[in-house]
């Protein structure tokens, strides 16, 4: 087993677990910028088939072992910083985004235009998902019973496998955004306090759920995935690049909460009133954008760069891997 593959396995597995934690940032562009995206979603459908091998089987578990952790110990920790540093964040994850364009341009040698078709869908698609999400303040529940849950863990098990969708923002529309990582915060809380009340309480009410809604949404789409990329390959990988730069449209870093307005600023679907404020978190507030200092505009930009660097470097750890190479469509 190679080790290399085994390292961006773990490293792309931390990363896509830290960016699921956060809305507008997508596990599967993680997975993608550390080279092991083809690996992950190949490795996926191979056990779902009962095609049981060691290399598929130490990629996913290196993969979800690693990405566990993470959203584990960092649930409580990454919210805080998107919070209070946003700008800082979402410029680190542009740079850690677009990292991986290299890794979908490259293997594609010859330009079709099945290719091009494929990077206008994806980047129209991801235009329009940020367009329904500027629209979306009044969406979203926040009931978190089984069902919802459930639908949760798939629609985030989505973004774990399409570069560009952000998990983290299929949990805001939902309404379960807060709900799983206030959830994930008291599981960690107790495990520290070793109170196996809380723990098997918090188990059963959410990650329960939330785990068999992954297990479905991540068997469902990586079949799906394998299934375009062996025959339509080129468009597929135009798909994901379009993907990849619409995922940044959302990430723009110089946004802020808008103080909220009793009676007229419309939080989680509902109106925000001197009865129910308390029960609002900052984090759930609509945000506004606004004009960066000199300072704040050029270490934006050094973060983007310290992104981008990282993404480059995890995804040449053992280079000339696996990634396929194509000059037009695949039609086996």
């Amino acid at each position: 087993m190679n080790r290399a593959l085994l390292t961006r396995s773990a490293i792309g597995g931390v990363l896509m677990g830290l960016a699921n934690l956060v809305p507008g940032v997508s596990g599967g562009t993680m997975l993608l910028a550390a080279g092991v995206y083809r690996e992950f979603v190949d490795a996926i459908a191979a056990l779902t088939r009962f095609k049981f091998a060691i290399r598929p089987i130490a990629i996913l578990a290196t993969v979800a072992v690693a990405a566990a952790l993470a959203i584990l110990l960092g649930a409580g920790t990454l919210k805080d910083l998107v919070v209070h540093q946003r700008w800082v964040m979402y410029a680190l994850f542009i740079g850690l985004t677009l990292g991986g364009i290299p890794l979908v341009w490259t293997p594609v040698k010859i330009k079709t235009s099945a290719f091009w078709s494929g990077a206008v869908l994806g980047l129209a698609s991801m235009v329009a998902l940020f367009a329904m999400q500027q629209a979306a303040t009044g969406v979203g529940s926040s009931s978190s019973s089984f069902l919802p849950l459930t639908i949760a863990g798939a629609a985030g098990a989505s973004a774990m496998i399409l570069p560009g969708l952000s998990g983290g923002y299929l949990l805001l529309l939902l309404g379960q955004y807060v709900p799983i990582l206030s959830g994930l915060d008291r599981l960690k809380e107790a495990l520290v306090e070793r109170d196996m009340g809380a723990i098997v309480s918090t188990i059963l009410e959410i990650v329960v759920p939330v785990g068999l809604g992954v297990v479905l949404g991540v068997v469902l789409v990586s079949n799906l995935v394998q299934w375009f990329f062996r025959r339509y390959e080129a468009a597929t990988y135009g798909m994901l690049l379009g993907l990849l730069l619409g995922a940044t449209v959302g990430l723009w870093p110089f946004q802020q909460p808008i103080d909220p307005v009793l009676g007229e600023t419309v939080v989680k679907g509902q109106v925000l009133t001197e009865a129910n404020i308390n029960e609002i978190d900052i984090e759930d507030y609509p945000l506004e954008v606004f004009t960066p200092q000199t300072g704040q505009a050029s270490l934006a930009l050094l973060l983007v760069g310290i992104g981008c660097a990282t993404t480059l470097g995890i995804s040449r750890l053992g280079a000339g891997g696996s990634q396929s190479t194509t000059s037009g469509e695949n039609t086996r």
